[in-house]
């Protein structure tokens, strides 16, 4: 089948097309034609005005499957993850099991080949997340595990950590913290501060990812090896990573809607933005602006973790952590290029992280393979019942209108369109 996309603004740093209007012409799952000329197709997208790049990707989705399949599944992965642009995903490893095993790494990844979002592990560290003992780590990489982390939950064993650099620098692995000191941080609900003290919160200081921010480049200076910190928050560590990116091998990322979003925001109690780590102040979203800018931060993520209902319409201080991200990925995107370069954003999203993970990146050229996204940054829409594809709906966005929508999605010979 032939597909023609009209008249879209291509970003690609890759690419000899980047930032210019271009017909692109996809013919059987790849790219037969990048032009002016108005090719035949048996199917045209009239894209003037959008925006196409490479596959989106996104370093570290939370999915509950398996054992937490209530919360999202594969499928209902899949389904919302496309519709937010991405055609490959990284999971982490949270689950029951744990991705601990070449079982758990083999249900995640099979398919991969004839999958429209290609899904790939992320193994855990340590057996099932709990910071004490190390995985077969080379077993599960031989086995298609991308990269090692315990996830949502920090390495918080020093010579676990210490010993995990070094574990994986026989095959030039990386190693994913999600930097957070979970004593200073016990019992924690929102960001300490001025706001936490007005809502009888207890706060989770910045000190209690700074610190092990310290932590961690003093360990990575001390044994080598890669090493990526996931989701932060802090200006601070912003600036930690600043300075060691110029003697070590250490990136970042940052979730979508950290720099957007601030502590005041749950001076109603609204659950839907109780997240970890949490949403500081301004001072540290613009900080995150800059990193941005500036290229400290990699890669940007969506930080998707999903919830029942039942999970979240609690007390604040009995709620789990988390939003479902992916579909309004888009639109946060929207709102961040106000302030960053969509060329600056679109790489952080395409090409950094598969750089990370050594995975083949895709390029907009002909006979390449097609894995692009095509997307709309002004067209409105509402996440609601209908449009929803994730099996929950804690989204401070749930329900209300946002600009910037994915309309297509291709790979593996497979396509999303939405008119």
């Amino acid at each position: 089948m032939k597909i023609l996309i009209q008249n879209a603004e291509i970003l690609d740093p890759q690419s000899p097309y980047h930032q210019k209007e271009k017909n692109v012409l996809i013919n059987n799952g790849r790219i037969a034609e990048v032009g002016d000329k108005n090719y035949s197709a048996d199917k045209v997208i009239k894209a003037e005005g959008m925006l196409l790049s490479p596959g989106w990707f996104d370093l570290g989705t939370f999915v509950g499957d398996p054992g937490l399949e209530h919360k999202e599944d594969l499928e209902s992965v899949s389904k919302a993850a496309a519709a937010g642009g991405f055609t490959e995903i990284a999971v982490l490893p949270n689950t029951h099991p744990s991705v601990q095993s070449k079982n758990e790494v083999s249900y995640i990844t099979r398919g991969n080949d004839t999958r429209l979002v290609e899904i790939h592990a992320l193994a855990a560290v340590t057996r099932n997340n709990k910071g004490e003992e190390l995985t077969e780590m080379i077993d599960l990489h031989e086995a298609g595990a991308i990269a090692f982390t315990d996830g949502l939950k920090p390495i918080w064993h020093t010579d676990i950590l210490l010993k995990a650099l070094q574990y994986l620098q026989k095959f030039n692995g990386l190693l994913i913290d999600h930097p957070e000191d979970i004593w200073l941080n016990m019992f924690g609900q929102m960001h300490e501060g001025v706001n936490s003290t007005m809502l009888g919160l207890k706060g989770m200081p910045r000190i209690a990812e700074d610190i092990m921010i310290s932590r961690n480049l003093e360990l990575l200076g001390y044994a080598g090896g890669r090493l990526h910190m996931a989701r932060l928050s802090s200006g601070k560590a912003i600036d930690q990573i600043r300075t060691a990116k110029k003697k070590l091998n250490v990136t970042c990322d940052v979730a979508v809607y950290q720099p957007l979003l601030d502590d005041t925001l749950l001076a109603d109690f609204d659950t839907n933005y109780k997240v970890n780590p949490p949403l500081r102040e301004k001072s540290d979203n613009d900080a995150l602006i800059k990193g941005l800018k500036d290229g400290t931060i990699d890669v940007i993520c969506s930080g998707h973790v999903p919830h029942e209902d039942e999970s979240k319409e609690l007390e604040f201080d009995l709620a789990d952590f988390g939003i479902t991200s992916l579909q309004t990925f888009g639109a946060n995107l929207v709102s961040l290029s106000k302030s960053v370069e969509w060329a600056d954003l679109i790489e952080k999203i395409t090409i950094n992280p598969r750089k990370l993970l050594n995975l083949e990146i895709p390029a907009i050229e002909v006979e390449a393979k097609a894995n692009l996204t095509l997307f709309d940054p002004n067209r409105t829409w509402v996440l609601d019942e209908k449009s929803n594809l994730s099996k929950s709906k804690n989204s401070p966005w749930y329900g209300k209108e946002v600009t910037g929508k994915v309309v297509a999605v291709f790979n593996n010979n497979k396509h999303r369109y939405e008119d």
